[in-house]
């Protein structure tokens, strides 16, 4: 590698931090430029609906690194700063002031946004999401204030975490969801109702298979406040400010527009390389070809962000490198942790197994298939066992569920 090579990296998260260190790592010696759209160095975000959310940490706490170590490892930062675009033929990006720079490698980080809803009263400024810093700082400042009730629309895991912060704060709670259950689409029914039961133990006013038909406003000195919501069979719910949770899309317009293959995230293979050998993906952009899942998959997680910049550098580097670690997630909410490892999609799966006790939130799921094989593994409360779990996936063996099932049986 030349020393007057130029790697660029588009976003400023935690995964475009883990590229630039991991680029150092492997001792690239060229310039390593971040360009990231928000005012703040990398961050990460789990913490903006959990421990931020519930006063325990700064943003400090969750800062990737510090400013000094991008002086040190010499990696240039620009904040603030959107990219506009990309154009592969001539290797270039665009910035904000219309002028252009060059690449010979390119890393496209640029996350993910809320999605919002199309509905009567949606723009009021009292209707939040939740994806920044700022983002999290108001709700904190909307759960200190003499308010006293929110409405979260949508019981994924941004609305439930949100949630528990809500009422962990004295707040009153009412979350209004579409689907039967909440994290209908991640867990699916059996494990959703262990959730729905968690909040309604807390307080929680848990409406599900409910619409909102638009959010109720009401006029206030030079604009007009959410009051609350109306669902589709003409019922009202009041309340002081409403948070808009039903999920999140990937930032891909810029490689769209580029002409980089794209269908729900950017398409890349194993190697997190994208239609175009000089670009790689990483982080909820990328969708990626898995190796082990033998199917394209794309995760929204912290650990996809994390971890994935590792393979990607080495990738940019003409390294050999595959990411094929399984899909991890984690929630904290009220008196419950859970960690789930897998995958297991809606519909793909034939029964879920459970071991410990369901009902004192202390166990074990697993998701099998039809011939008996475990696809996914969430412990609730319970830990240590996420390698056990990964071991029983990755072995791609039937297993006796009723073992399965039985503590006195090592997993």
């Amino acid at each position: 590698m030349s020393s007057d090579q130029r790697f660029v990296i588009v976003g400023g998260g935690l995964a475009a931090a883990k590229l630039a260190e991991a680029l150092r790592a492997n001792d690239f010696p060229g310039t390593v430029l971040l360009l990231g759209a928000e005012e703040w160095l990398p961050y990460e975000r789990p913490p903006l609906s959990k421990e931020h959310l519930a006063g325990k940490k700064q943003l400090v706490d969750f800062t990737t690194a510090p400013g000094q170590w991008y002086r040190d490892h010499r990696v240039e930062v620009r904040l603030g700063t959107t990219v506009e675009g990309l154009d592969p033929a001539e290797k270039t990006i665009t910035l904000p002031d219309g002028s252009t720079v060059s690449y010979d490698k390119l890393a496209l980080a640029t996350g993910s946004s809320p999605r919002t809803l199309s509905i009567p009263g949606a723009d009021a400024p009292n209707v939040y999401t939740l994806r920044t810093i700022e983002d999290s700082d108001t709700l904190i400042e909307f759960f200190a204030s003499a308010a006293q009730r929110i409405v979260i629309i949508g019981a994924g895991w941004i609305g439930l975490e949100v949630a528990a912060a809500a009422r962990a704060a004295g707040v009153e709670v009412t979350i209004v969801e579409t689907a039967e259950q909440p994290l209908l689409g991640a867990l699916g029914p059996e494990m959703g109702e262990v959730f729905a039961e968690l909040h309604r133990s807390h307080g929680v006013d848990l409406r599900l298979g409910a619409e909102v038909a638009e959010i109720t406003t009401q006029e206030a000195i030079a604009t007009s406040l959410a009051n609350g919501v109306k669902l589709a069979d003409d019922s009202v719910i009041e309340a002081e400010a409403v948070l808009i949770a039903v999920g999140a899309r990937p930032n891909i317009e810029l490689a769209a527009d580029a002409g980089l293959d794209v269908d729900d995230g950017v398409l890349v293979d194993e190697h997190l390389t994208t239609s175009d050998p000089d670009i790689v993906a990483v982080g909820d952009i990328a969708e990626q070809q898995h190796p082990v899942l033998d199917r394209r998959i794309r995760v929204e997680h912290w650990a996809n962000a994390l971890n994935q910049p590792t393979v990607a550098a080495a990738t940019m580097l003409g390294k050999e490198a595959s990411y094929d670690r399984l899909p991890y997630f984690f929630t904290d909410q009220y008196d419950l942790g859970m960690e789930y490892t897998g995958y297991a999609a809606p519909g793909e799966y034939d029964r879920v197994v459970t071991r410990g006790d369901v009902a004192a939130r202390e166990f074990v799921a697993f998701w099998l298939d039809s011939d008996n094989r475990v696809l996914a593994g969430m412990n609730v409360n319970v830990w240590d066992v996420t390698d056990r779990i990964k071991e029983l996936i990755l072995s791609g063996e039937p297993v006796d569920p009723d073992a399965l099932a039985d503590t006195s049986k090592p997993l």
